[in-house]
C-alpha cells in the first residue's frame, strides 16, 4: 500500500492514487501544458503569430529636410502594421555611418536637401552597401534626376504626391526586390531608353542563362519570381545575379536594368 497526498500536499493515508492524485505530487506540482492541451495550443499559436509579425517588420530610415513632412512620414509608417521608422534625418551628411549603425531594410530618400543631397547620399551608400533598398521620394520628375538616381543604384523613384496607402505598397515592393516607380516617372524612363542608340553593344560575356535572368529583371521579376519561372533555387538566382553584377560592373538591380537598356544587351 502507498501513502496518498491530498490537494494541500498532506499525506492522507493508504490507497492507490486516483485521477486527481496523478495531477499532484509531493512537491505540489501545478498542472502543465500536458494537462491542458488546449492551453498549450493557444500558447503555440500566440508565439507563431508574434514570430510571424516580427519577421514581416520592414525597418526604414528617412532622409527629408522638411520637418513637417519628415514627421508626417514617420507617423504614417510607424502607424502602419509591419513597418517601423528607425530614425529620420534632414540631410545625408552622415548617411554612411547611419545606414551602417541602423542596418535598415529600406531608405526613403529625398533629393533636394541642404548639405549632402539625396543623389550624393545615394552614391555614398552604394560605395559601401549594395543590399539596402533605396527608394527616392521627391517632387522632381525631370529626366536628369530620374536618370542619375537609377544610374547610381536607386531601387525605385516615387513622387511625393503619391497617396499614403500606395506609398506603403511601394515600400513593400522595393523590399521584396521590385523597382517601384510613379507612373509618370516610369513613362519618362521608357522614353529615355527608347531614344538611346539602338545599336547593340557588347554582351559583357554573359551566358545564355545569365541573359535570361537579366531579361526577367528587366521585366520586373523579383528573385522569388525568377526562381519559379526558371525552375531553380533562389540561391541559384542570387548566384546568377551576382555574376551579372560583376560582369556589368554594377551594384544594384536598377543599375543592371539601366545598363541592359542602354547597351542593348538583351
Amino acid at each position: 500500500m502507498q501513502d496518498r497526498v491530498d490537494s494541500a500536499g498532506k499525506i492522507t493515508g493508504d490507497g492507490p492514487p486516483t485521477t486527481d492524485d496523478r495531477r499532484l505530487t509531493t512537491d505540489n506540482r501545478r498542472p502543465t501544458n500536458e494537462d491542458h492541451p488546449v492551453m498549450w495550443l493557444a500558447q503555440i499559436k500566440e508565439a507563431c503569430i508574434f514570430d510571424q509579425n516580427e519577421s514581416k517588420m520592414t525597418k526604414l530610415l528617412i532622409y527629408e529636410d522638411n520637418p513637417q513632412l519628415r514627421e508626417g512620414l514617420t507617423m504614417l509608417i510607424n502607424g502602419s502594421d509591419g513597418f517601423e521608422v528607425l530614425a529620420a534625418y534632414k540631410n545625408c551628411d552622415n548617411v554612411v555611418d547611419e545606414v551602417e549603425a541602423f542596418n535598415p531594410d529600406v531608405v526613403l530618400m529625398d533629393i533636394d536637401m541642404p548639405g549632402v543631397n539625396g543623389i550624393e547620399g545615394l552614391k555614398k551608400i552604394r560605395l559601401v552597401n549594395t543590399e539596402v533598398k533605396i527608394l527616392m521620394l521627391t517632387v522632381f520628375d525631370d529626366n536628369k534626376n530620374v536618370f542619375q538616381a537609377i544610374s547610381n543604384g536607386a531601387n525605385g523613384y516615387i513622387l511625393k504626391k503619391t497617396p499614403p496607402a500606395r506609398l506603403l505598397e511601394y515600400i513593400s515592393e522595393a523590399q521584396s526586390g521590385g523597382a517601384p516607380m510613379t507612373a509618370s516617372v516610369a513613362t519618362q524612363v521608357l522614353k529615355m531608353f527608347s531614344s538611346m542608340n539602338s545599336e547593340k553593344g557588347e554582351d559583357y560575356n554573359l551566358s545564355d542563362r545569365e541573359k535570361q535572368v537579366l531579361q526577367l529583371l528587366v521585366d520586373g521579376y523579383s528573385y522569388k519570381m525568377i526562381a519559379a519561372e526558371m525552375y531553380i533555387a533562389i540561391d541559384t538566382v542570387r548566384s546568377h545575379i551576382k555574376k551579372i553584377y560583376e560582369k556589368l560592373h554594377v551594384n544594384s538591380k536598377s543599375e543592371a536594368v539601366a545598363k541592359a537598356f542602354k547597351d542593348r544587351i538583351i
